[in-house]
């Protein structure tokens, strides 16, 4: 059978023509679903199968295999247009590229009418600031400008209407409308997203957060996440976090993605309009992939701008302004759950610290924020989630088949988990342990400066943030980075927990057998390394 060489399909029976250039981002895309799907496949398999795949002339080489996995992301949720070239467009100045989409999106944002002209003159503006020689500097033409376009598939640029405050008379005249959208659509596939802010070493004592708030854009310690969920409770959406630097020394000079994570910086750690649509490409890519068509719930914030982007499987609708405190899922207890979970494992690790007499006990780098807001998100049940949709009465009551019941009565009243009430119990007594002045439940989970996540950026403030900050500056103070602990300390310290609950196993069996299940992975993992470390010494070595 002829093979498809990723360019269209071969045609009659003839003797099938071998590709010899380079490969496509349509190839370059099947080669990082591969990769995805047999995870453990080393680059020279890949680059082999590739070759047989696309019936190349020659097999790739490592370094071309390496790019590609290295830049996975990119090629995993590029749009068609973008797939049937050989690369994706790219532009000489990414800074002032970067810069002056996120002012195009943010006057979107504010309804501000802009042209092909002022883009250009605005391009001029930017590179000045940026100090881009003149002579290394684009001609800002009508050919640049149609580039410009075309790489963040802007189209028209027109004003639509002015937006003003929405009082209560007028959200109950909108959710008839919302109504009828949701009612399309299936539970699962009906998702919220919304951004927090979150200062991860904030203390619950008033007198030293207030210290930490004000030195905070010194000190660093804020992040930005980004949260989705659908109205069952079904599927959690990866989080987004942006913070100041690309690589945090915590990081230990790896990137977000290769520990993990979905992440990306700016000197601001906001959400920007480009963030805000790569994310949204993002999704609509997911949903693809699973052959899903879904609504998508947003705030009017600055940021959530889709514009003219082309999506096939996300349809996009804006709640009324000023109404999301009252019917945005997110912010009807989803977020405070995460804040919640975050918090208590905050506190925990800071009474540790205190009791081993440590001087700074609500330090931590930001690793481990991330760590444990990934851990608290997971954390965050079904059961939880569907409530504060239901709170939110932007849904109608479902049958037994998922139908919805449009004569029902929408539930209002938010349902008192009992999990979530044992948590907050247990951040009020953390809390009048910890701090001399302790501050309020409420105020340590919903501090006023962590729910400002959105901005209207100034000219400066829009090129500070496009220009990539690698690591942390020198005059910010280190990170925490906690020694390794070897696995026969490891499993001592596991060794000592089991013996406390095996004071009374009846009470604790359930977590005496997880602390086993650590233990057997971590003994695992022993035994594999020495494995490997034998395969790889040669005859020789043994005769030294």
């Amino acid at each position: 059978m002829p093979v498809n060489n990723g360019k269209g399909k071969s045609k009659g029976k003839g003797p099938v023509v071998q590709q010899t250039g380079n490969l496509t981002n349509n190839q370059r895309k099947a080669i990082c679903e591969h990769w995805t799907k047999v995870p453990k496949i080393s680059q020279t398999k890949l680059a082999e199968w590739a070759k047989l795949r696309f019936n190349l002339s020659k097999t790739p080489t490592q370094a071309t295999i390496s790019n590609i996995i290295k830049k996975r992301d990119q090629y995993l949720d590029m749009d068609e247009h973008n797939l049937q070239a050989k690369r994706a467009r790219d532009t000489h100045f990414p800074e002032l590229d970067a810069a002056l989409a996120n002012w195009v999106l943010q006057c979107q944002g504010n309804r501000i009418n802009i042209n092909g002209d002022l883009i250009k003159a605005k391009a001029s503006v930017f590179a000045e600031k940026l100090n881009i020689p003149l002579d290394d500097r684009p001609v800002f033409s009508n050919g640049w400008l149609d580039k410009f376009k075309d790489r963040h598939g802007f189209r028209l640029f027109k004003s639509h209407g002015e937006s003003g405050s929405v009082d209560n008379t007028a959200l109950n005249e909108s959710l008839p409308n919302l109504l009828q959208i949701t009612d399309q659509y299936n539970l699962k596939d009906i998702f919220n997203m919304d951004e927090t802010g979150l200062f991860y070493r904030m203390a619950p004592d008033t007198t030293i957060a207030a210290r930490q708030i004000e030195g905070s854009k010194k000190d660093k310690t804020r992040l930005t996440i980004a949260f989705g969920a659908n109205a069952d409770g079904s599927e959690k959406l990866q989080p987004f976090f942006i913070g100041h630097a690309n690589k945090p020394r915590a990081f230990k000079k790896k990137s977000g993605e290769e520990l993990g994570f979905y992440y990306r910086s700016n000197t601001k750690a906001w959400m920007t309009g480009l963030f805000f649509q790569e994310w949204l490409k993002r999704f609509d890519c997911s949903m693809k992939n699973s052959n899903r068509k879904c609504l998508l719930l947003l705030d009017n914030a600055p940021s959530h701008i889709s514009g003219d982007l082309e999506l096939g499987n996300v349809r996009v609708v804006m709640l009324p302004p000023n109404s999301t405190s009252k019917i945005q899922p997110m912010d009807a207890g989803i977020i405070a759950a995460f804040k919640k979970r975050y918090r208590r494992s905050q506190l925990y690790r800071a009474l540790d610290l205190e009791e081993a007499g440590s001087d700074d006990i609500y330090k931590v780098d930001q690793l481990q924020a991330m760590k444990w807001a990934v851990a608290a998100w997971n954390d965050i049940s079904s059961t939880t989630i569907s409530n504060c949709w239901k709170h939110c009465q932007i849904l109608h009551p479902r049958d037994i088949n998922g139908e919805p019941i449009t004569g029902g009565i929408r539930e209002s009243a938010i349902i008192q988990d009992p999990i979530e009430m044992i948590i907050e119990e247990e951040l009020v007594q953390q809390i009048n342990t910890l701090a001399k002045h302790p501050m309020s439940l409420e105020n340590l989970l919903n501090p006023a400066i962590e729910s400002q996540v959105h901005q209207i950026f100034s000219d400066d403030e829009i090129v500070e943030m496009a220009i990539q900050v690698e690591e942390e500056a020198d005059d910010v103070e280190p990170e925490v980075i906690k020694p390794e602990l070897t696995a026969q300390q490891k499993l001592s310290s596991i060794r000592d927990v089991i013996a406390v609950l095996e004071e009374d196993p009846d009470k604790y069996n359930s977590f005496i057998q997880d602390l086993r299940k650590v233990q057997f992975k971590i003994r695992d993992g022993e035994r594999q390394r020495e494995q490997n470390l034998l395969v790889q010494n040669t005859l020789t070595f043994y005769f030294k």
